[in-house]
Formats: structure tokens, C-alpha cells, sequence
């Protein structure tokens, strides 16, 4: 895993960040990567490299989580752990010292050194009776991938599969929440095969739909996807699987993120567990849900959406399970 540290003078513009343009996206990311790296020797001597080293020690310790929702087995998987490109502050500038005090509160390990973001790159597996597998996203993905220019590469997503007990063949849908090259990674190889031959891949087609030409997700995944015959495009909300006694997997629109951006819930009867992909991204949005994040490709509707989750997962029950905090289940 590597950490890059970044200096605060980092350049973001605000046509770069606030736009959630995917191109402007990968460029921010990829320079606030790229900036860090002449810090990296400074960083390591103030103790960056026994972080790295108790941070590989985590992806072993606590790679696999599980819960339960009725018949469902819901696996919270570990492809990935590192540090953010750029300052936190800088990702989150509507945040006040109250909220990240209260953000520390909740995710301490999230707050790395020199204002640093530590996160987490988790996907899911909801194992149904019988053993067939839904995957919720594919993480950061090998070497090569569209995630490379920025993210901690290689995943582990592989190996903690089989460490799961789940092989390739299990899994016969895949969800994927949204188009960002951290969460499709491992949908197929850097050759473009697909890495799942007999899942069907969900997607909502607002996501493709605001695709642009170059974007990274349209040739890496969309048209191989396409040309296997396994990927599902869907329209709103959209049963996934049934389960017995009337459980469900259910695709729930979740836009603001991207466009098109989707989370499961996951409907076991009186358990439910709504995986929520990047409908939050870092705990100061679960402390202070009205805090926007600089990536999010239209704040106004991802604050919305952020909002009506929580109410609605306070109002049933639902227990969260995220993507990028360094606790996998929480509750709103």
C-alpha cells in the first residue's frame, strides 16, 4: 500500500471538484496523488512507514465482517485500506471543527497525520441459502486498472474471496453502486475479460447515460460487460434477487454521487441492511449529513439523498453498511 501524503496548497479548483465531471475527477485525484509524492520522505521519518506496516496488518486481522438479515449472509469485504489523496479539510471545506470532532468520534481511524483522510475500499457479498453470491461493487482492482493513478493497488479482492469461501462461479449478480474506477475494479481483467463469467452486472442507466465519451468506465467496463452479454441495465428501483419468506435484494436509487448512483438493501424480514456505497464517504457526513463532499457530481441532490437515507434507515431500522469508513456496519 502506498501513502501519499499532500501539501495543503494542493491545487482544486472549483470547476474541477464541484462538477463531478469524470475526467476533471480522475485529473484532481490523480494531481493531488502525484503532488504528495515529494513529501513521502518526511512523512515515512515521522513514523508514515510503521502506519503502512500496522495498516497491512489490518487488511489481514479484519478483511471479512459479517452480518446477518434473515436467510441473508452479508460479508463486508476488504479489498483495500490507504490514504486519500490531499487533505481532508480540503475534500469536506463545508465542515466545521464541531463536526470533525464529532466525525473523530465516531471513525477515529480515519484521521491520519498531517490532516490526512485513512480509508477504507470495501465491497460486499450477500450470500444467499444455498451459496449462490450477489457482489455490492468490486473495489479498486489490480494493478493497471483506471484506479492505479491514485489508489493503494493491487486490491485483495481475490484472495478475500476464497478466504470467504466464495468462488468466481458463486456469484451470479453483481450490483455495481456507481462508475468510479474504486468500485469496479475487479469486474474484469486488464485485458478486458469479465473476472465474474456467470454473474449479470447491475447498473442503473442514468450512470451510463452520464458517461462521457472518455470516461474510463465506459471502455474498462461498460462495453466488455456488453459485448459478454452480462450486463443489466436498469430504470429506478428494482428487485435484485428474491429470498425465502419474502426477503429481497432491492437496487435503490440513490443519486447525487453520480447520477445514477444506486444502493442495495438488503430485506431479511425484521433484519435490513442497506449497503449504501458512497452515499457517505467519510464519517464528518454522518455527523453533519448536510456537509458536502468536493466529488460528489450534484451536492445539492447528494445532500438530499444522504438526508432521506438516514431518516429512513433511523425510522426502520436499518443497519449501514459502508464503503469507505473504517467501520464496515454502523448505525445512523
Amino acid at each position: 500500500m502506498t501513502h501519499r501524503p499532500v501539501p495543503s496548497d494542493t491545487p482544486m479548483t472549483g470547476d474541477a471538484t464541484t462538477t463531478g465531471d469524470a475526467t476533471s475527477r480522475r485529473t484532481v485525484l490523480r494531481g493531488a496523488a502525484t503532488a504528495g509524492m515529494g513529501a513521502l520522505a518526511a512523512w515515512a521519518d515521522t513514523g508514515g512507514a510503521r502506519a503502512a506496516a500496522a495498516s497491512q496488518r489490518r487488511i489481514g486481522a479484519a478483511r471479512i465482517v459479517t452480518r446477518h438479515a434473515g436467510a441473508y449472509e452479508v460479508l463486508a469485504l476488504l479489498d483495500a485500506h490507504g490514504t486519500f489523496p490531499g487533505k481532508r479539510r480540503d475534500w469536506f471545506p463545508d465542515a466545521s471543527d464541531a463536526d470533525w470532532a464529532r466525525a473523530e468520534r465516531l471513525d477515529p481511524a480515519a484521521f491520519g497525520p498531517d490532516d490526512t483522510w485513512e480509508l477504507d475500499f470495501r465491497c460486499y457479498a450477500v450470500r444467499r441459502p444455498g451459496g449462490r453470491v450477489t457482489l455490492v461493487d468490486t473495489g479498486i482492482g489490480p494493478a493497471g486498472s483506471p484506479a492505479s493513478a491514485w489508489a493503494p493497488v493491487p486490491g485483495h479482492l481475490p484472495a478475500v474471496l476464497r478466504h470467504a469461501g466464495i468462488d468466481r462461479h458463486d456469484v451470479d449478480t453483481i450490483v455495481l453502486t456507481h462508475l468510479h474506477e474504486d468500485h469496479y475494479g475487479w469486474t474484469v481483467d486488464t485485458a478486458g475479460t469479465p473476472l465474474f463469467p456467470d454473474a449479470r452486472h447491475v447498473v442503473q442507466r442514468a450512470e451510463i447515460t452520464a458517461l462521457t465519451a472518455d470516461d474510463s468506465a465506459r471502455a474498462y467496463v461498460v462495453e466488455p460487460l456488453r459485448r459478454a452479454g452480462l450486463l443489466r441495465v436498469i430504470d429506478g428501483r428494482t428487485a435484485v434477487r428474491g429470498g425465502p419468506g419474502g426477503s429481497s435484494l432491492t437496487a435503490v436509487p440513490t443519486p447525487g454521487h453520480t447520477a445514477g448512483h444506486q444502493s442495495v438493501l438488503v430485506d431479511g424480514g425484521r433484519e435490513r441492511i442497506m449497503i449504501t456505497g458512497d452515499v457517505l464517504v467519510h464519517a464528518v457526513q454522518l455527523a453533519a449529513p448536510s456537509v458536502a463532499y468536493r466529488l460528489e457530481s450534484d451536492q445539492a441532490t447528494a445532500r438530499r439523498t444522504r438526508l432521506n437515507l438516514l431518516a429512513d434507515a433511523r425510522d426502520h431500522g436499518h443497519l449501514l453498511a459502508t464503503a469507505h469508513l473504517n467501520h464496515a456496519f454502523v448505525r445512523p
